[in-house]
């Protein structure tokens, strides 16, 4: 599996054609606590840099864009039940939604666990 980051803090892991994305741990502290999620449902299309979920916290309310293309396979019901899972595991059960790959070129210029740590550094 390979982790990819977006610069507008979403990580998306890779494992084949099927792509895990969520939050980032930096994207989750900015906003603070988060009190709603709207995650999209299985079939919808998604495309690069559009939006495809909804988060909503103490703060302010965000969109999350979607790293790359393709149709979304699922969406996280347990985030939707429990948001603030999206504050307590940010990289791991808060996830927001999985998606099969349309165009796997997409994937290129997105930042790897590194070059992410050194763009919040510079933030």
């Amino acid at each position: 599996m390979t982790t990819y980051y977006t610069r507008e803090h979403e990580w998306i892991a890779v494992e084949g054609d099927v792509a895990t994305v969520g939050i980032t741990d930096y994207a989750q502290s900015q906003l603070g606590d988060i009190v709603f999620v709207e995650v999209p449902s299985a079939g919808t299309q998604v495309a690069k840099g559009k939006e495809a979920a909804v988060v909503e916290s103490v703060k302010a309310a965000s969109d999350i864009y979607a790293p790359v293309s393709g149709e979304i396979v699922e969406g996280n019901a347990a985030l939707e039940g429990d948001p603030a899972l999206a504050n307590t595991a940010p990289e791991g059960e808060g996830w927001f939604f999985k998606l099969t790959l349309s165009d796997t070129s997409e994937l290129e210029g997105l930042m790897d666990e590194t070059a992410y740590k050194a763009f919040v550094d510079g933030l």
